[in-house]
């Protein structure tokens, strides 16, 4: 018998998440052969009254034939699921492999070669032309990088996926109005002190539509105004290696400085293209049930008294004019057991220590989401 809490997943997916409307495609892409969800999610496209597509896909695979590909079959690649993506009006994307560092030894020309053509391709045509969202399902792999038993995470990850998003919607309202309206942030904390300006640029509320679990608000850095250094207090995980310890140092924008238990590693991604080396987003982490880091950027941008600053592509609905092949999100938490920090808007103190004191954003305190 299915776990009841996995079709209520993929109903939420589907009626809330993608909102498929009757007629309308969906593609379903599972990295991992998750086939207990996938099901679940034909049936539920199916009752909405629309048409499911699958495509599976198995990263040792993908690592067998990335290791060697040419950039002309990476093209056709692209090319050939591109062709697919552009007939649909949804998607979801599952990803629930074994192992997180399953591609950490394909070459990183490689690599670049599938942000260039792959996932490019998904920059432009499904996060611009689809209603999409991409998740992890649990699995042992997943409840290790947690430190927990895969009982307790199968138990944390439906109760984190499967919340009441609406209400967090409601509740991110007043803070998108206040970022919609500020100029100078400046954000402090332990080996932190950092300064951009996000005047005149949108904000966006992540509230279960695009990513399960979700549970931000986002927008970007103005491109030349990020000054100052910042050090990030969470593993980094990029292309199958795990970066630690990572501290940037901007100048009017730019990367002039990076540092980490790899340096010349991150230095080479960050010298992928021009805009590597500049910000497309400034996101703040409100989600009340996820606390700690687990090496999974899904979870680990939206954990609670956090905000992410991401080297690379700015998002079309935020854009600040940073193009890139790159979009690495990476984290601090600003909570007292991670070392503390402020946020100040227009020099005006919004949060502290992860906790939000400005009265009109307190609903988005974790005991007022929950």
């Amino acid at each position: 018998m299915r776990d009841p809490r996995i079709q209520q997943l993929a109903k939420n997916l589907i009626t809330y998440s993608v909102n498929l409307q009757k007629g309308e495609k969906v593609l379903i892409e599972n990295f991992g052969l998750q086939k207990e969800l996938v099901n679940a999610l034909v049936q539920e496209a199916y009752a909405a009254g629309g048409y499911p597509f699958v495509l599976l896909k198995d990263h040792s695979v993908m690592r067998a034939q990335y290791t060697q590909a040419t950039e002309e079959q990476m093209e056709i690649i692209a090319k050939h699921e591109g062709d697919l993506m552009s007939q649909m009006d949804a998607y979801i994307g599952l990803r629930s492999g074994d192992n997180i560092n399953e591609m950490s030894d394909v070459p990183s020309e490689k690599m670049a070669l599938y942000e260039k053509t792959i996932f490019a391709m998904h920059r432009k045509i499904r996060i611009k032309k689809t209603k999409w969202c991409v998740l992890r399902y649990p699995n042992a792999s997943m409840a290790q990088s947690a430190s927990m038993s895969t009982e307790a995470f199968e138990d944390f990850y439906f109760e984190v996926c499967n919340l009441d998003y609406g209400k967090m919607d409601d509740a991110m309202t007043a803070l998108k109005d206040l970022m919609d309206k500020t100029d100078k942030v400046r954000i402090t904390g332990p080996g932190t002190d950092l300064s951009f300006s996000i005047k005149d640029i949108p904000s966006i509320k992540c509230s279960g539509q695009n990513n399960i679990p979700d549970g931000e608000v986002f927008t970007a850095p103005v491109k030349d105004s990020v000054n100052g250094t910042i050090s990030y207090n969470t593993p980094s995980p990029y292309n199958g290696f795990t970066f630690e310890n990572v501290q940037l140092t901007f100048e009017n924008g730019k990367i002039v400085k990076a540092t980490a238990n790899d340096s010349e590693r991150i230095n080479k991604i960050f010298d992928t293209d021009e805009g590597s080396r500049y910000v497309g987003e400034f996101a703040i982490g409100v989600n009340p049930f996820i606390k700690h880091p687990m090496k999974d950027i899904l979870f680990d941008e939206k954990i609670d008294g956090s905000f992410h600053f991401t080297p690379g592509q700015a998002y079309e609905e935020a854009y600040n004019g940073n193009e890139s092949n790159i979009h690495w999100d990476m984290v601090m938490i600003q909570r007292p057991d991670y070392g503390g920090g402020e946020i100040y808007f227009d020099d005006v103190l919004i949060r502290k220590d992860g906790v939000f004191v400005l009265p009109e954003l307190e609903q988005l305190n974790p005991e007022n989401l929950k």
